[in-house]
C-alpha cells in the first residue's frame, strides 16, 4: 500500500508539472512576439481556413506557432475571422490580433494615422480631429452637448461617471481621452469612432489600477485632474519623479484646505492657449478652474488636458511629502520643492529673470 501511494504521489506530481509547465508554455504564447512596433502589411486571403490564417501570420512572425494559434481560436469558439489586408505588428498580443482580424480592420491606402500629444487640451484635441480628418472643429466641441452620447460613453465605460456632467466643466470628455498615435480607416472616421478608440486605450492604461482607484479617498475624476495638472506643471518628459511631487504639492494644499495656486489652471479658465505671463485681473478672475484666486479651494472642476500614463501613475501611486511649493526654471524644465514660503520666494526672486515673469 505504502508503494502504490508513493507511486499515485510521483504520478501526480508528474501530471502537475506537465500541466504547469504547458500552462506558462501557453501563457507565455498569448504575449506579443517581440516589442518591436514595425508594422506589416498581410494579405489573408478567403476561403483559408484557422490553420492557414496561423501559418501566415507564423510566416510574417506576428505570432509565435500557427498550432497554438488554431488551439486559442477553438479554446475561445472564434469561428469569424475575416479575409482582408491587414497591418500588424510583432508588438501585439495574440488577443489584439485575433480581435483586429474579427473586426475586420482591414489595412487601405486610405488609412491615417493621427497622434493626440500628452498635455494637449480639449481645443487642441479639437483642432487635431478638424486638421485629419473631414470632421469640423466644431464638430468635435458639439459633439460634448449630446447627452445621448454622454450617457451610453458612462454606461460602457467604468472610469467614466457622472462627474463629467457637472455644468461647470468646460468640455466633459477633458483628461479622459487617451493621447497616442492612433490608426483610423481614413478621413470619414466619425468623432464617436475616433473617441472609442481613445477611451479603449484610457480603460487599458487605468483598469490594471481599479481595485486601487475604488478605494483610494480621491474619485477617479479627481486622480485625473491631479494627473493633468502634473503633466501641465512638469513639461521635461524625463522627470516623472517631478510629477509625483507635483502631486505631493496639491495634495498636501488640499489637506491643509490652502488654494492650489496653479497659473496652469488660471490659463485653462480663461481659456488662454497663448503662453505669457498673467496680469493681475486674470488672476483675480472666478470661474471653475482658477486655483490662483484665493476665494477657490479644491480641484479644478476637472482635468484641464490629455494626460499620459507617467502622470496618472503620479496621480494614483502617490508618494508622502511635505512639500507646499514648487516653481520651475522656464527654460530648463527642472522643478525645485519646498516646504516654507520663505524658500519658495527666494527661489522666485533668483529665477525671475530666467522666468520672465512667470
Amino acid at each position: 500500500m505504502r508503494f502504490i501511494r508513493k507511486l499515485i504521489s510521483i504520478v501526480v506530481a508528474i501530471i502537475l508539472f506537465i500541466f504547469g509547465t504547458a500552462l506558462l508554455f501557453y501563457s507565455n504564447y498569448l504575449k506579443p512576439v517581440s516589442n518591436t512596433y514595425e508594422e506589416k502589411i498581410i494579405e489573408i486571403k478567403k476561403g483559408l481556413n484557422s490553420r492557414q490564417i496561423g501559418e501566415v501570420l507564423a510566416e510574417n512572425n506576428v505570432i509565435h506557432d500557427n498550432r497554438l494559434f488554431v488551439f486559442y481560436l477553438k479554446l475561445n469558439d472564434v469561428k469569424d475571422l475575416k479575409a482582408g489586408t491587414y497591418k500588424l505588428s510583432p508588438s501585439y498580443s495574440l488577443k489584439k490580433i485575433v480581435e483586429i482580424l474579427r473586426k475586420g480592420d482591414v489595412y487601405t491606402d486610405d488609412t491615417i494615422r493621427i497622434t493626440f500629444k500628452e498635455g494637449i487640451n480639449y481645443r487642441e484635441l479639437a483642432s487635431v480631429i478638424a486638421l485629419n480628418t473631414n470632421n469640423s472643429y466644431d464638430d468635435v466641441l458639439n459633439i460634448l452637448n449630446d447627452d445621448d452620447y454622454i450617457n451610453s460613453l458612462i454606461n460602457d465605460y467604468w472610469f467614466i461617471t457622472d462627474a463629467i456632467k457637472n455644468d461647470k466643466i468646460y468640455y466633459s470628455l477633458e483628461g479622459y481621452l487617451f493621447p497616442d498615435t492612433y490608426e483610423f480607416k481614413n478621413k470619414d472616421v466619425t468623432i464617436p469612432e475616433i473617441f472609442k478608440k481613445l477611451l479603449d486605450q484610457m480603460d487599458n492604461v487605468l483598469s490594471p489600477y481599479k481595485k486601487k482607484i475604488e478605494i483610494d479617498k480621491f474619485s477617479v475624476h479627481e486622480l485625473l485632474t491631479l494627473a493633468s495638472l502634473a503633466e501641465k506643471e512638469v513639461s521635461n518628459k524625463v522627470l516623472d519623479d517631478a510629477r509625483s511631487k507635483v502631486v505631493s504639492v496639491f495634495v498636501n494644499r488640499l489637506n491643509k484646505k490652502m488654494a492650489l495656486g496653479s497659473d496652469i489652471t488660471t490659463r485653462y479658465g480663461l481659456k488662454l492657449d497663448e503662453t505669457r505671463p498673467l496680469t493681475k485681473s486674470e488672476y483675480n478672475t472666478s470661474n471653475a478652474y482658477n486655483t490662483r484666486n484665493a476665494n477657490m479651494l479644491g480641484l479644478p472642476a476637472s482635468p484641464i488636458c490629455m494626460v499620459s500614463k507617467s502622470s496618472i501613475e503620479a496621480s494614483i501611486n502617490r508618494i508622502d511629502t511635505k512639500y507646499l511649493y514648487f516653481i520651475a526654471n522656464v527654460t530648463t524644465g527642472e522643478t525645485f520643492f519646498y516646504e516654507t514660503s520663505k524658500e519658495f520666494e527666494a527661489k522666485k526672486a533668483e529665477l525671475s529673470k530666467v522666468n520672465g515673469g512667470y
